[in-house]
């Protein structure tokens, strides 16, 4: 068999590498393309609830299934329902994805509506007045199976959004506004 001019192995190999570090520096939806099930699990730690819902089928969201993360993301403190942001969700399965989980999402807040919002800044000098928890755009989790700091390098790594590590309250917070990390 004939390995063509001279070189051209190289070029293979360097495009082939190149290849794969664009696939590596890819944003966390990236990597989602194409499944043709996207499932999520989550343990709600102040409710007790648990649920796995099948969100995404054969290139569709599921809206029943949407209505039972909302439902199950809720502000547990007035119970008020807000629509989850999409790509939180995507983000949150490539997250699962890139730690090789299986387990549930401990969720600690997802929706938080204004007056909650307002009561936690009141109290907490971390809370944001303006928070994503506030558009369903951001929520705070861990795994039982996967160290909090594993977590945060992981999510940091998808370049999917913010990522905030809170080792003392043993949380990360995870939304998909601009990319930064505190």
């Amino acid at each position: 068999m004939h390995a063509g001019p001279p070189g051209s192995r190289r070029r293979i190999l360097a495009f082939a590498a190149g290849a794969l570090v664009t696939a590596a520096a890819a944003p966390a939806s990236a990597a989602l393309r194409f499944t043709d099930r996207r499932t999520l699990s989550f343990h709600h730690l102040h409710t007790g609830e648990s649920l796995e819902a099948t969100y995404w089928i054969d290139g569709r969201y599921q809206p029943r299934e949407l209505e039972r993360i909302n439902r199950l993301l809720r502000d547990f403190r007035t119970g008020e329902v807000y629509p989850i942001d999409l790509e939180l969700l995507d983000l949150l399965l490539a997250l699962r994805r890139r730690l090789a989980s299986r387990a549930p999402f401990q969720v600690i807040s997802g929706y938080r509506s204004p007056a909650t919002n307002a009561m936690l800044a009141s109290l907490t000098e971390g809370v944001s007045s303006n928070s994503l928890h506030l558009s369903g755009q951001a929520i705070d989790i861990r795994l039982p199976d996967r160290s909090l700091g594993m977590m945060n390098r992981a999510a940091l790594s998808l370049q999917g959004g913010g990522v905030g590590y809170y080792p003392r309250s043993d949380f990360i917070h995870l939304d998909v506004g601009r990319v930064r990390r505190w």
